[in-house]
């Protein structure tokens, strides 16, 4: 069963449209990355997905009683406050230890729970960023850019965390990125924007295809061997639609 999909969806911000006819559908148990150039109305999407911006035309459909969890593109704190971890988590509500043990444990940093948040590297904060939003036990993981700043091994490191999250816990995870050769191996399907969706499939097709090829170039083949998604699961595309709340 899909969890969110678009109709013909139309998203404008600041009177401009940036965002043309997607029509797109997300199952559980299924990641999808979305990549496109600077202005490819990737974050537009996120927004309209998540209820944050009213579609102009069409329509976005989320299952009934959909919890998602968001880790953003980074998050500024006050590096002069003295906030560990544990405490960080329990904002703004109070959570278990066994809950905040278990989120840390499965974002893959179980150690860190009375460290300093400002004495954390940059991948130990972005899991810990997703752990927070494990906390709520999401049906889909949204990830806006999240392995920004970090390094080719750190951000492969950080995707095969997630599809471990993915794995064992059987959400769907939607991440948007610029890290194209890590973060296609690291998907089952990915969708090319630039205002509209300009090719989308499995990895290897979309690297194929001549509409990738046309904003990307041909610098992206071959470059997939840090990381390599074993695709030994199936999702299947026949979506049924009657349990979901609509809105358009």
């Amino acid at each position: 069963m899909s969890l969110i999909v678009t109709k013909n969806l139309t998203l404008s911000q600041g009177g401009r449209s940036v965002l043309h006819n997607v029509d797109f559908s997300i199952d559980r148990g299924e990641i999808v990355t979305v990549v496109g150039p600077n202005g490819s109305g990737k974050s537009t999407l996120v927004k309209g997905l998540i209820g944050a911006l009213t579609p102009v035309k069409g329509s976005v459909t989320r299952a009934r009683g959909l919890t998602i969890g968001y880790v953003p593109q980074n998050l500024q704190l006050d590096g002069l406050l003295p906030l560990t971890v544990e405490r960080f988590l329990n904002l703004p509500h109070r959570q278990s230890k066994a809950a905040i043990a278990k989120a840390l444990s499965d974002a893959g940093v179980p150690q860190v729970a009375r460290s300093q948040l400002r004495a954390l590297s940059g991948g130990q904060f972005q899991r810990v960023l997703l752990a927070r939003a494990l906390l709520l036990k999401p049906d889909i993981l949204i990830l806006d850019e999240a392995t920004q700043g970090l390094d080719q091994p750190g951000a492969a490191a950080f995707y095969i965390q997630i599809a471990d999250v993915r794995n064992r816990l059987n959400c769907a995870v939607l991440m948007v990125s610029h890290d194209l050769h890590v973060v296609m191996a690291a998907s089952d399907r990915v969708l090319c924007l630039n205002g509209h969706i300009c090719c989308q499939g499995t990895p290897d097709v979309v690297q194929d295809a001549p509409e990738y090829h046309a904003l990307f170039g041909t610098g992206t083949q071959g470059t997939f061997a840090l990381y390599r998604h074993g695709h030994d699961h199936d999702h299947d595309h026949d979506h049924d639609h009657d349990d979901h709340d609509t809105y358009a």
